[in-house]
């Protein structure tokens, strides 16, 4: 089963995003339909991944491998259940099963440049 945006039912009013609660920023409540755009703020834009690179997350036998792991899949519950996501996240980084999945999702979204590399 795979999780996609809905299209918001009807047509918005300019600048009207329609998830969001008064422009609190809150995201809608469950079963309510929302974009990419009810989530992210405009300062958030670099942090944007193209729909593509999301779909090779799927694909990738690796991160499948380290997602069979209970710990890993026990610290991102929490952190998608946490009030704040970002300290929690931060204290998750000096994990090093934590760290593996993080490069390994970076990876796959964007995979080094092959730069400075000599032909042998």
């Amino acid at each position: 089963e795979r999780c996609a945006p809905e299209q918001a039912a009807g047509a918005q009013r300019a600048g009207e995003c329609p998830g969001r609660r008064q422009g609190r920023g809150e995201p809608p409540p469950a079963g309510s339909p929302w974009s990419v755009e009810d989530i992210l703020e405009e300062g958030d834009e670099q942090d944007r991944v193209p729909l593509q690179k999301l779909q090779l997350l799927g694909e990738s036998e690796e991160l499948r491998d380290l997602l069979l792991n209970p710990h890993l899949r026990q610290l991102l519950l929490t952190i998608d259940q946490a009030e704040d996501k970002s300290s929690l996240m931060k204290k998750y980084m000096q994990e090093p099963l934590f760290v593996e999945f993080a490069d390994c999702c970076l990876r796959i979204v964007e995979p080094p440049e092959k730069e400075n590399i000599m032909p042998e």
